[in-house]
């Protein structure tokens, strides 16, 4: 494991115990209502908001919803390019040019506009970003896993496998799929990182659930209720703070993870 790899995992598992267990960390309840608009001190370290409510507290109950958001984004995009990456390249003929010509046009796709244009529609939800992010996001996934599975199908073992009579879906889920795991994990750290972003991005348009307290939703609030305007830094500076930290430590072990096996595919 690499510095970069190292620090990007402490700094994960602080946010992750932090998200885990919210309520022994906050020194208030999220909901507790205090005087609006006070500026950072010792009864509230990072103040308190329009409503009165304490922002620290906020800010850690919102990495649960944050952190959430983006490992089930990221999962379900990775478990659906896996998918069509494995079928794609095992299969190959037709099938392969059907799924790899649906994905060319799923990537071609300005996937952030068309997210926040159906959710627009679709309406503010965690659920509903997930399920929009999970069907746009899994392209490069797909074409990645796509081309190390051409390598994998002609190697011994599997074509032990078939040799033996195993069926083609035994073939893929437990001959090809476990070997995968050391390609789809950095590129799914890097999907939370897309996720977390995208997610922060969408509500801080409007386009949030305003009931579940995520860092998005506290830029939106922050700015649409005069915080940038009228100086209060210690409302929108914290979650803004947070997302970039968050994103940075994924993006370390994604990015660290990807060269190993970049590395290891040379050799």
């Amino acid at each position: 494991m690499r510095r970069p790899e190292i620090l990007g995992s402490i700094v994960l598992a602080a946010f992750l115990i932090m998200a885990v267990a919210p309520g022994t960390f906050a020194p208030q309840d999220p909901y507790t209502r205090f005087t609006p608009y006070t500026p950072p001190g010792s009864d509230h370290l990072l103040g308190t908001n329009d409503m009165g409510h304490d922002i620290l507290s906020e800010l850690i109950y919102g990495s649960r919803v944050s952190l959430f958001v983006g490992f089930a984004s990221a999962l379900l995009a990775t478990m659906v390019g896996g998918i069509v990456g494995i079928v794609a390249g095992y299969c190959r003929g037709g099938i392969e040019d059907l799924l790899m010509g649906f994905t060319d046009i799923i990537l071609m796709l300005p996937w952030i506009p068309v997210i926040i244009i159906l959710a627009v529609f679709l309406g503010p939800g965690i659920w509903i970003f997930i399920l929009i992010f999970g069907a746009f996001a899994w392209t490069s996934i797909a074409r990645i896993i796509r081309s190390k599975v051409l390598q994998i199908r002609e190697s011994g073992f599997v074509q032990s496998a078939r040799c033996l009579g195993f069926p083609t879906w035994y073939i893929m889920a437990e001959e090809i799929g476990p070997n995968l795991f050391h390609i789809a994990f950095p590129q799914c750290m890097l999907l939370v990182a897309s996720a977390m972003i995208t997610e922060a991005s969408v509500s801080f348009i409007g386009l949030g659930d305003p009931s579940m307290k995520s860092w998005g939703v506290m830029l939106s609030f922050a700015f649409t209720k005069g915080a940038l305007i009228n100086g209060m830094w210690w409302w929108y500076l914290p979650p803004g703070i947070a997302i970039s930290i968050c994103v940075m430590a994924f993006a370390l072990i994604g990015y660290s993870r990807e060269k190993w096996v970049n590395f290891e595919v040379r050799e």
